[in-house]
């Protein structure tokens, strides 16, 4: 026949084609975070912290085009606990447990209507709404700031956490204070006034800022509250500004009339901003960023209630439940943490204001707002969250949960099937789980704190501040849980102040690390991002531009590893000694917003198409080659 060859090789280039996107249509399948759908689904609505906020709406995005429909609204902790209690919500997330009542505001705060019913931190009344936290992410309280000198922005701050209780309680209120000077080893900044900003909503970041004061320096923060004790609702006195949310916050501290200011916050907002952070001091006289590796080791001294420690009568972290009980589970606060030993704790590479944060769910099988198709959908959605969804948070700006919290948060998420027995939850455990936290065989280590850089010498007290691109150095060779791991470097020395070898490997970046001193596969080149900011989900319009940051930021080259939040010089332009000038303090502590890629969901409508294609046009050729066929006959 005439058209035989033709139609053959139509039918031959469509399958090749085929075969070229079937990898593509193959990832796009093993990327679904739910199995075929065996039962129904429905929209539910949460809402709660600001810390957490930009994980939750992450794990959101990434399930969405999977066809589970979550909202989540950003108010606060303690709002979301109060939605969760008026039963408003069908989940709600925060960075600490019920408190029974702020010290602050006196608000109630418990999981009943009924106040009466909630005795001694335990709910036990029917205005109750039975509960369950599981721990859903880590990550750093940071301390962005605004610093401008000759119109450059600082980037290389450092702060004891002293100096900091006395600047939010304004007792230090310029830059050119003794201390300050004392912190950075006599580098001394202007006469700018400070602009402490706080949270003007009930924070968890609050919390989390407060709780360490009060328990690191109450001689300085108890006169300031007029109590012993923590809030979520920060005092704002003298020429404190307050605003509301995270968004608010860094918002904030990011205009232009914000010269001068130092806020807190979870570390992804500065992130996302391209905006520096306090390198805080921990208990080993280091100066540490709040990156995934510095917050993973920190939190290998949580003490979690049912894990590491275990309900006693008069422990307030891991009280005893409903009628004496010393059972793990029954207590209030299972699975909360006790964060004591994370302030104080020695290993030179320890962020001290590490916590977690957790989401609270409905676990009675007559929740009024409950249905099989919602529960299920919570499940689903709190696997891709623990297991999944971690291995994106150190890009971010959180820090991976480790196994034994994911393994506890699996017990938590099975009394949904618990409450309905509809609920499916086969193939939903820890060993289906991608989290570059896990140690394989080896459920009480955390990889990320096994391969945590040491910091440079520059950053510990007495020494720098750190001007030469203040890199990480070796990797894995510090202690971790009191013993040593690891002992070397591997590929993340510097050389000449810029890493080679391409970043962390086992557990770290990939395509991350820089090369050259230039970021690949997800980073900048040459010293700067490609059309004004970063690619593969950065900022944009702020991010480097050429070798140097826009708005204010660095004039110099570099780059920043995402993994240690450090400034690696660049090759494409600008200086390659940041720290020259000496009326900056140098540009070590650039952080810049980083999130890989995702080629699957990008190219996820190329490959239904082409599928379609695959599907529809042989035929489609075959018949119109026999229409010519019959019309030549």
């Amino acid at each position: 026949m005439r058209f035989t060859r033709p139609l053959k090789l139509a039918v031959l280039g469509l399958t090749v084609v085929g075969l070229a996107i079937s990898p593509l249509a193959t990832s796009a399948s093993q990327a679904s975070v739910i199995a075929p759908m065996a039962v129904a689904h429905s929209q539910i609505t949460g809402s709660g912290s600001s810390w957490s906020a930009n994980a939750v709406n992450q794990w959101i995005a990434d399930v969405t085009q999977n066809g589970l429909q979550v909202v989540f609204t950003s108010t606060g902790s303690a709002q979301g606990r109060k939605d969760f209690t008026n039963v408003t919500t069908d989940f709600a997330v925060t960075d600490i447990g019920y408190q029974g009542q702020d010290k602050v505001t006196g608000d109630a705060d418990s999981p009943c209507k009924n106040v009466t019913d909630f005795v001694n931190g335990v709910p036990s009344g029917p205005s109750c709404r039975p509960y369950a936290y599981l721990p859903i992410v880590a990550g750093g309280t940071s301390f962005p700031y605004q610093i401008r000198v000759a119109g450059k922005l600082v980037r290389n701050l450092r702060l004891s956490g002293k100096t900091l209780a006395k600047i939010f309680t304004n007792q230090i209120t310029n830059w050119n204070d003794p201390a300050i000077t004392a912190d950075n080893n006599g580098r001394k900044l202007p006469n700018i006034t400070i602009i402490p900003v706080v949270h003007s909503e009930g924070s968890g970041s609050t919390a989390q800022f407060t709780r360490y004061l009060n328990k690191m320096y109450p001689e300085i923060w108890r006169p300031y509250l007029g109590q012993d004790g923590d809030t979520e609702y920060y005092p704002r006195k003298g020429q404190m500004i307050a605003q509301n949310g995270s968004d608010g916050v860094i918002n904030f501290l990011t205009s232009k009339a914000a010269n001068g200011a130092i806020g807190y916050d979870e570390y992804s907002y500065a992130l996302a901003k391209n905006f520096p952070v306090v390198k805080l001091q921990n208990a080993a006289g280091y100066y540490a960023l709040p990156t995934q590796y510095n917050v993973a080791v920190a939190l290998t001294q949580s003490r979690i209630c049912g894990i590491d420690v275990h309900p006693t009568a008069g422990d307030k972290y891991c009280s005893l439940g409903p009628g004496g009980s010393t059972v793990d589970a029954k207590s209030p606060q299972y699975l909360l943490q006790n964060l004591d030993k994370v302030y104080t704790y020695s290993d030179k590479r320890t962020y001290p204001l590490s916590s977690y944060s957790y989401m609270i769910i409905p676990t009675s099988a007559s929740d009024s707002r409950m249905t099989t198709a919602k529960r299920q959908t919570l499940a689903d959605y709190l696997y891709y969250s623990i297991c999944q969804g971690q291995a994106e948070m150190g890009p971010i700006g959180y820090s991976p949960l480790p196994v034994n919290l994911v393994q506890a948060s699996f017990s938590q998420t099975a009394k949904l099937k618990t409450a309905d027995p509809n609920v499916d939850l086969s193939n939903k455990n820890v060993t289906t789980c991608n989290n570059p936290t896990f140690v394989a065989g080896k459920p009480k280590e955390n990889h990320l704190a096994q391969i945590a850089p040491i910091p440079p010498a520059c950053d510990k007290t007495g020494a720098g501040p750190c001007t030469d691109g203040g890199n990480s150095g070796t990797t894995g060779g510090g202690t971790t849980g009191g013993g040593t791991t690891g002992g070397g470097t591997t590929g993340g020395g510097t050389t000449g102040g810029g890493t080679t070898g391409g970043g962390t490997t086992g557990g770290g970046t990939t395509g991350g690390g820089t090369t050259g001193g230039g970021t690949t596969g997800g980073g900048t080149t040459g010293g700067g991002t490609t059309g004004g900011g970063t690619t593969g989900g950065g900022t944009t319009g702020g991010g480097t531009t050429g070798g140097g940051t826009t708005d204010g930021g660095t004039t110099g080259g570099g780059v920043v590893d995402p993994g240690t939040g450090q400034i690696v010089p660049g090759t494409g332009g600008g200086v390659t000694d940041p720290g020259v000038n000496p009326d900056v303090m140098g540009t070590v502590t650039d952080v810049a917003a980083y999130r890989p890629t995702d080629v699957v969901s990008s190219l996820a409508p190329v490959v239904a198409l082409e599928l379609i294609a695959l599907l529809a046009l042989p035929p489609a050729v075959y018949f119109y080659f026999l229409r010519r066929r019959k019309a030549s006959a």
